[in-house]
């Protein structure tokens, strides 16, 4: 089993039902939830503000296995696709595996942006401070503010 981190965010519809839905659907490999945050949209066009957290997961699921669960997720969220970086009812990125680096055209892991966006590094460090270099926390994009956590949420014994 692997230690892998997974980064939700959702800025429309019910934006907290979405993310509760997804983490729930994750099931047992879940073993970490951070706290919810309220985040502005960072790049992309005009839009409302998103809720961002960060799963931790231990997993034996290839890279690309854990990409086809993150978009099963997104589908179970009903996310269309028509802008980049458009607004969505949920998006899943895998952000970090240990000990495992992709570098295709379409999965990267470590995630290309996560260092850049506060929205990741908040939660992310919440679950793993050892990820977080703090003077890269210093520069990245965005402001977050921590809202109540995920309700219901608990680790399952192993």
């Amino acid at each position: 089993m692997t230690r892998a981190f997974l980064s939700l965010g959702s800025n429309l519809g019910d934006r907290r039902q979405f993310l509760q839905e997804a983490v729930g659907s994750l099931g047992s490999s879940v073993t970490a939830v951070s706290p919810v945050y309220e985040t502005d949209p960072v790049g992309g066009p005009e839009q409302g503000r998103f809720l961002n957290l960060v799963v931790q997961l231990e997993t034996d699921l290839a890279p690309r296995e854990l990409l086809a669960v993150c978009h099963r997720l997104e589908s179970a969220a009903q996310r269309v696709r028509t802008q980049h970086w458009g607004p969505r009812t949920l998006d899943v990125d895998i952000i970090w595996i240990d000990g495992t680096t992709v570098d295709d055209p379409d999965l990267t892991i470590p995630h290309p942006r996560w260092s850049e966006r506060t929205f990741v590094l908040a939660p992310l460090a919440d679950l793993a401070p050892e990820l977080v270099d703090p003077d890269v926390y210093a520069r990245a994009q965005g402001q977050v503010h921590q809202v109540e956590p995920l309700v219901g949420w608990e680790p399952t014994e192993p």
